[in-house]
């Protein structure tokens, strides 16, 4: 796969060879024929690794037809060393992102049970995960160590566990590896089963291929051979005809050439033999990236024919030079070393190979070594200090406010040629999700306090109370050149707890350590404000209605009902200034466990909360504390009539950039509409609507808004309603559409006496149908004319086109079906859409409908809408699970059960086994779970680090079954409660089973409450 960020430019010169990828881990595909909620990841694509599957390079390679007997004996005897990695990292870390992913490994000590394959499948964050040997037993794997440089690392495992196969270990030889020499690739090619590539090695003397901004080697030489592996075949071993590993598949072309890349065994031969002794591997550094010339460019570089002549003689079969490409400022090498100096000698010995600089500097970290450099033809002779290697090599991370922060890497460091120093957001979320990229970002300062390393932020950070209001400066790596500024509001109540988290490679576990309690939000104070005044406008009345705006910004910790986003923010109009009540619409506002800022005036920020969200109509109402604003915030005098196709109008909104616009317009239509369903992942959307549309291509341009009369009454508001995923371009369509303000009123005058409203609906969506179409479909002419009469602008009638699913029992013979028209509700001829605003107050409705022809007398039931809205949210293994929510039932035919998947976390265990959004688990372990309570009470008497079945149906009723292992280390069970006069809760889930039988899992200790509930917010698999 491309290990490239999306949005972010290298400061790196170009590889000549643009084509390289790393046949990495093969990454979990997104099993587009299993699940329907995958494709509805959110814009700020933060929970997923969507699209990386490297399906281009599925290269069909047969082993050799014609191998030989002693080939094929090599082989049987490979193929049983050789295990498929199936493995998570938990959250982002470094280089590389939150995914589950496949990979291979091979046995290089059967006693200890250790495992060899990539730096980039251990991987530098929290890893957890499980090999298959060649007869499909299965053992726990744990990181053991993982070169802070060089593409390779080692696992554990219990030698014990595998009970049905000798174990035996492929033996490192990599003098072995020569020009010429035949080879096979054993490994776990392209995620499948087993496969064996052929190949010939041709060179050895490669420099490291280049794969982007995510993690490269280098620093070393490499491998190129004729062959042609694919994703899944990471760490696979490369091995020759007497069955001896000679070299680590690790990278290859992506542009269809048949050419891997592998990296020598030397350098891991040496750091496995530590490891078997119980020793720490020395790594030793100068921060100085070399790379191997040709002795024609050495020439051009400066080397004298004297030095060349020399090096020759010392090294017959080279044909190049270690010459300087990066030199990290602030570094050992920093005003010592030049770009572009050749490498002579090291400690008076000549040099030409990395393995030999490589074992100079692991035995010297801590010393003084002396480098004899030739500059433009100038001999220079240096003396400087080799540094620790893993010292620069972050190995904790900090989780505080929704974010993740380590101190920033050398591989990072080394990408963009800055100095290894510096905090750096590995997980750009919470309160410091920022925009246009996820990672890559560095922190200068917060609350106008510099913060040059992580302690220091750690620091700052534990002083700053919950809900403030604090200044980040920060840069992106790709360009360092600009400082941006943020307000950033500081979540200390979601996410209360800052945490480290700490590799442990004795464990192969991350432990997690509280730093500091959250200090309790500061009482708000009063703030005074004056609005802006519109410039340039002729329409004073209306332009006062600036005054009735507010800013609205809501943020989600969780997502919950499918919606994509964990932040919108638009402006709301001022219902009540007494009370503090604001109108919004519900695609800024889905849900009500969320954080409501109100900005009033652009001065003064106050908290809100929730009062009101309508089931159908696409609007909430919030309340702030009116006795906080010191401002002249006027309450907007909403129309009572309603305003008519042809009308002349004034629009005022406010466009992508907040600003505000003002038009002078017409009321073009006043079409019924229901906006289109998101297939997907079903989330809000309004239905029945009455929408107005202007004349003016402003309108296309604001989501928030008015239509106001010369007066400056509202005759409408001008709302957002999110509408279906693009399939083209993978982006929510958002609608922008008007609704007239008298069709507000009922609710907005009980919200104003203090009055929650109650509202009741029919569980039913309807379109109109004309005259032409209801003669046919058998209605009356009696019945036609009495239409014509009550509507004489419209001549229409409504017919059900979708009825919501019911609830487990069925719908009993009163309930309306597709296709009735509807003549009469309590007596009502219903020809207009506000006419059906009578099922709000009633439990059930007198319709007089035609049915198949006939017409015939109902009583309709209608429904509480206050059992639709989701009051209660599971974490559990990575998913979000909850109550089916409005959307679904309004999409799917049959409820399955109460347990619905609404989101999945990367890298958890519901992403590694395929537990996908809008899937419904329906048993655990052969337990029927109806009810979110009965699947709590199965779930807890599972073992933490255990197997365990669910039985899964999805979107489109087809079932499965799921096998899922239990993780509580990295993914605590935790549940958000909304309780009456309380409001949303989280807290953990008690009496869950942490018992581990190896003792490796930690236990259910909390996780980064941080890292787990962003990771909890994918909806679909960005989800």
């Amino acid at each position: 796969m491309e290990r490239t960020a999306a949005g972010t430019r290298s400061k790196r010169k170009r590889s000549n060879l643009s084509n390289h990828e790393r046949p990495t881990k093969q990454l979990k595909p997104e099993a587009a024929a299993l699940i329907n909620g995958d494709s509805t990841p959110n814009d700020d694509t933060e929970m997923s690794i969507d699209g990386e599957e490297d399906e281009g390079r599925l290269v069909t390679l047969a082993a050799a037809a014609a191998d030989s007997a002693e080939w094929q004996a090599t082989i049987e005897k490979v193929v049983k060393n050789v295990v498929s990695i199936h493995f998570c990292q938990t959250f982002s870390f470094d280089t590389d992102g939150a995914c589950s992913s496949e990979a291979t490994g091979f046995v290089v000590d059967a006693e200890k049970g250790y495992i060899m394959t990539n730096r980039h499948v251990v991987s530098a964050g929290p890893f957890w995960g499980y090999c298959i040997f060649d007869n499909h037993e299965e053992c726990d794997v744990f990181p053991v160590y993982r070169d802070p440089i060089h593409d390779f690392g080692f696992l554990r495992f219990d030698p014990k566990k595998v009970k049905y196969m000798p174990l035996e270990a492929l033996q490192l030889r990599p003098d072995k590896a020569k020009v010429g020499c035949e080879i096979r690739v054993v490994g776990n090619d392209a995620g499948e089963k087993l496969s064996i590539l052929s190949g010939v090695i041709s060179r050895l003397d490669r420099n490291a291929p280049e794969y982007g901004s995510g993690y490269s080697d280098f620093n070393t030489n490499y491998i190129q051979a004729a062959a042609a592996a694919s994703g899944g075949s990471s760490g696979s071993p490369v091995v020759n005809v007497d069955g001896f590993a000679i070299a680590l598949q690790a990278g290859g072309r992506s542009d269809g050439a048949a050419t891997d890349y592998f990296l020598p065994l030397d350098r891991p031969a040496r750091a496995l033999e530590c490891i078997q002794k119980g020793e720490p591997v020395a790594r030793g550094d100068i921060q100085t990236q070399w790379t191997i010339r040709p002795f024609d460019e050495c020439r051009r570089l400066g080397l004298t024919p004297e030095w060349e002549e020399a090096l020759r003689k010392a090294f017959p079969k080279e044909t190049g030079l270690l010459v300087a490409e990066i030199v990290l400022p602030e570094g050992p090498g920093d005003g010592l070393i030049e770009e572009g100096d050749v490498l002579l000698k090291v400690n008076g010995e000549l040099l030409c190979q990395f393995v030999r600089l490589d074992d100079i500097l692991d035995q010297k970290v801590g010393e003084k070594i002396k480098l004899l450099l030739q500059r433009g033809g100038e001999d220079m002779e240096v003396e400087l200090e080799v540094g620790d290697l893993h010292k620069i090599t972050p190995d904790r991370a900090l989780s505080a406010a929704g974010g993740v922060f380590h101190d920033l890497s050398y591989q990072q460091a080394r990408l963009y040629a800055i100095a290894v120093k510096g905090v750096f957001v590995c997980e750009a979320a919470g309160s410091f999700r920022f925009e246009s990229a996820e990672s890559g970002w560095m922190i200068e300062s917060v609350d106008q306090k510099k913060t040059p390393d992580l302690d220091t932020f750690i620091k700052v950070m534990s002083n700053i109370r919950d809900r403030s209001r604090v200044v980040v400066t920060y840069k992106h790596l790709s360009d360092l050149h600009t400082v941006l500024t943020i307000i950033v509001h500081v979540d200390r109540h979601w996410t209360s707890k800052m945490e480290m988290a700490t590799r442990n490679d004795n464990t192969g576990l991350w432990d997690f350590t509280s730093l500091a309690e959250p200090l309790p939000a500061a009482a708000p104070e009063p703030r005074s404000a004056d609005f802006a005044q519109l410039e340039s406008t002729s329409y004073a009345a209306a332009a006062d209605v600036i005054r009735s705006f507010v800013r609205i910004s809501c943020t989600m910790p969780v997502k919950l009902d499918g919606f994509p986003r964990a932040k919108k923010v638009g402006y709301g109009l001022v219902i009540d200034a007494e009370k503090g009540l604001v109108i919004i619409s519900r695609a800024v506002v889905p849900y009500d466990l969320c954080d409501i800022s109100v900005t009033v005036a652009d001065s003064i920020i106050v908290d809100a909360s929730v009062v009101f969200l309508h089931p159908l109509a696409n609007y909430a109402i919030v309340k702030y504390d009116p006795s906080l604003v010191k401002a002249p915030v006027q309450t907007a005098k909403l129309a009572k009539k309603n305003i008519q196709q042809g009308a002349s109008t004034i629009f005022l909104g406010f466009n992508q950039n907040l600003r505000v616009v003002v038009a002078k317009t017409t009321v073009t239509d006043i079409p019924t509409v229901a906006i289109p369903s998101n297939p997907q992942a079903p989330r809000y959307r309004a239905l029945n609507l009455d929408a107005i549309t202007v004349d003016t291509n402003l309108s296309a341009q604001c989501g928030s808004g008015v239509l106001v009369a010369e007066d400056g009454t509202v005759e409408a508001l001008w709302l957002s309603y999110l509408g279906e995923r693009s399939g083209h371009s993978q982006k929510d369509v958002e609608y922008h559409l008007g609704v007239a303000t008298p069709s507000l009123l009922p609710i907005i005058d009980q919200v104003r006496a203090d009055s929650t409203p109650e509202l009741r609906i029919l569980n039913i969506e309807t379109n109109t149908v004309q005259m032409s179409q209801v003669r046919i479909m058998g209605v009356s002419e009696e019945w036609i004319k009495k239409v014509a009469q009550a509507n004489p602008s419209r001549h229409q009638l409504f017919m059900v086109r979708k009825i919501d699913c019911a609830e487990v029992g069925g719908r009993d013979s009163q309930s309306l079906l597709e296709g009735d028209i509807i003549l009469t509700l309590n007596g009502q001829l219903i020809t207009r859409l506000s006419e059906l605003d009578v099922m709000y107050r009633h439990e059930s409705l007198d319709a007089f409908i035609v049915r198949n022809g006939q017409e015939m007398r109902l009583q309709v039931p209608t429904m509480p809408t206050k059992d639709l809205q989701t009051t209660r949210a599971l974490l559990f293994c990575g998913a979000v699970l909850h109550r089916p929510h409005h959307a679904v039932r309004q999409q799917i035919s049959k409820l399955h059960s109460e347990v619905y998947v609404s989101a999945r976390a990367r890298g958890s265990p519901a992403y590694q086994y395929g537990l996908a959004p809008t899937n419904f688990v329906t048993a655990v372990n052969s337990v029927p779970t109806p009810t979110l309570e009965a699947f709590l009470t199965e779930v807890k008497k599972i073992p933490n680090n255990t197997y365990f079945r669910l039985r899964v149906v999805t979107f489109d009723n087809v079932p499965w079954v799921a096998t899922m292992k239990k993780n509580e280390h990295y993914f605590p069970t935790m549940e958000y409660i909304k309780e009456e006069g309380k409001g949303w809760i989280k807290r953990m889930v008690e009496g869950v089973k942490s018992g581990d039988e190896t003792g490796l899992s930690g236990g259910g200790g909390e996780v980064l409450e941080e890292v787990g509930g962003e990771g909890y917010g994918e909806v679909g698999g960005d989800d």
